[in-house]
């Protein structure tokens, strides 16, 4: 098959062997990939993998990775022990991890789970999803993102009492941001630098967008959470004070950090944004402030399958995250692009 190769830091597309199907596993052709801010933090950052003994995600520089996690796809055919009861054609996507002989890796993260960036890849049948849908593959591949910033929004729990502000407007951002609405919370504030990520996040349903270089994202969210007039902040006194939870979405180091020392005390900050590099964090401010830190890890299955409806359905409407298409041969420069926040949300790779 012919595939956007991973090798020694760079990605060419070249011809490879085709995946072969083992026990439970399907064969499935990559109809449409989106390329992921964890594609480019895998292929960056190859010290970020020493310590994380889950196995999950094995980056060698010396063997071939096709990379890609978010997919929509066509079933082609199937392994051994497998139930087959999703028929040859149909039109799928899944979580992406699948089960091998050596455990649980994430698609598209390893030498042994090829993922969308080539011509096929496999899937664990017990968690392949039939898309009941009848939207284009670009849009129907964007529900594995969705379902990150859906599963975080979820999780939260944010309250009537409670006023969330999103740091950082890509697509998990732009996900919790549409989660957030679905859910009936709000005014919801969304902090980006770029004004292009700002409009979409208007699009994707915020109530109000804030550019950090023009005013602090922490006096904003006081303003619309507190009210400007004096008497207004007296009558909220005696009511209750609105409480702040914070998104952070950005994945850069220093932000999680700028978050504790700019935020209300009591914040809960919920952090998806994960700098492979690492961070440093004032815990003693957080502590005086009795901050409240969760960080987010992957959607479950449950969250993952609530995604996938809603985006399939068109219920939760994803096209403002899309930008162009690029095949096997723009892979490369597609990923360059994917590195500046100017650039689109999401660029997908057609096979």
């Amino acid at each position: 098959m012919r595939a956007a190769v991973l090798r020694e830091g760079a990605v060419e597309a070249r011809v490879i062997d085709d995946p072969v199907p083992g026990p439970g596993q399907l064969l499935v052709r990559s109809l449409a990939c989106g390329i992921c801010a964890s594609d480019i933090h895998f292929m960056d950052h190859l010290e970020a993998g020493v310590d994380d003994d889950s196995g999950m995600s094995t980056y060698d520089r010396d063997v071939d990775i096709v990379m890609g996690h978010e997919y929509c796809a066509e079933v082609v055919d199937y392994g051994p022990g497998t139930e087959r009861r999703i028929p040859v054609g149909a039109r799928v996507s899944s979580l992406p991890v699948l089960s091998t002989p050596t455990g649980r890796k994430i698609i598209g993260q390893n030498p042994e789970s090829p993922g969308g960036f080539g011509e096929y890849l496999l899937l664990d049948e017990a968690m392949t999803r039939v898309a009941v849908s009848e939207l284009p593959n670009e849009i129907v591949c964007i529900a594995d993102a969705v379902s990150v910033g859906l599963s975080a929004a979820s999780r939260t729990q944010v309250t009537t009492k409670e006023v969330p502000l999103v740091i950082g407007c890509g697509a998990i951002a732009l996900s919790v941001i549409a989660q957030l609405k679905r859910l009936g919370v709000g005014p919801i504030l969304a902090v980006d630098f770029v004004a292009s990520r700002r409009e979409t996040a208007l699009a994707m349903g915020a109530d109000v967008v804030i550019d950090p270089a023009e005013v602090s994202p922490y006096q904003a969210w006081r303003d619309v959470a507190y009210g400007t007039s004096e008497a207004t902040r007296e009558l909220m006194t005696v009511a209750g004070l609105p409480g702040c939870v914070v998104f952070e979405c950005v994945g850069i180091p220093g932000v999680l950090d700028s978050i504790i020392k700019g935020c209300e005390r009591n914040t809960r900050i919920f952090s998806v944004g994960g700098p492979p590099e690492g961070d440093h964090l004032h815990t003693l401010t957080a502590k005086r402030k009795g901050i409240n830190i969760q960080f987010g890890g992957g959607p479950s299955m449950q969250h993952w399958d609530e995604a996938f409806a809603a985006v399939g359905s068109g219920d939760l409407d994803v096209t403002p995250m899309l930008g162009r298409t690029v095949g096997l041969d723009g892979v490369a420069e597609a990923l360059n692009a994917s590195r500046d926040a100017n650039g689109p949300v999401r660029i997908v790779v057609v096979p």
